[in-house]
């Protein structure tokens, strides 16, 4: 269960942009820990509206491409969780924690889904199913080492290009995330 629920969410991010109000003298009124759930509310509100502050009844499963590009987008801009979480449209900035936390444990592997629950209880094991998927040819060994490698060096590019200058890349990611949007919009 939730810690608070969907009303008093509401009734404090509405008292917040009332004006009269901040952020940590809210926190004070209502007996809570830190700030940072509100400012969190706020904007989750501001860029999703009501939909930002309900909890999600479905889990909704995230491509590894989505993945990468919250994570690449969060480290070329430097923006933090909440303002990628914003960005991207989630309304749980810890996702990207985690995931990030992933890739940089286990690679783009470790952006891949991971089977949940138990395994069945079948009599006739998988095992042998699993076995021969995992087996590769060497060829086969080699093209996914030089895709793993490609994607590496590409990502690498272009960190080092944003340390260089950060201001042409912002530039240049606002262009193509504002005609992501529109095409967002249109569909």
């Amino acid at each position: 269960m939730a810690k608070y629920n969907e009303e008093f969410k509401i009734k404090l991010v509405t008292e917040y942009l009332d004006g009269n109000i901040g952020y940590q003298s809210l926190a004070k009124k209502y007996n809570m820990g830190s700030q940072t759930s509100i400012r969190a509310w706020v904007k989750a509100y501001e860029s999703q509206g009501m939909d930002g502050l309900k909890r999600r009844k479905t889990i909704k499963k995230y491509s590894v491409q989505f993945k990468l590009s919250t994570i690449q987008f969060m480290l070329n801009t430097g923006a933090s969780y909440l303002e990628t979480a914003v960005q991207y449209n989630l309304n749980n900035p810890s996702l990207i924690t985690r995931w990030k936390k992933e890739f940089h444990e286990k690679g783009v592997e470790g952006l891949n889904p991971k089977q949940k629950g138990r395994p069945s209880m079948s009599k006739k094991p998988n095992k042998q199913k699993i076995k021969e998927e995992k087996k590769l040819t060497r060829e086969e060994e080699l093209e996914r080492e030089n895709e793993l490698l490609r994607l590496e060096n590409t990502y690498l590019k272009k960190l080092k290009a944003f340390r260089e200058n950060p201001n042409v890349f912002h530039e240049k990611h606002k262009q193509n995330w504002h005609s992501i949007l529109k095409k967002k919009d249109s569909d």
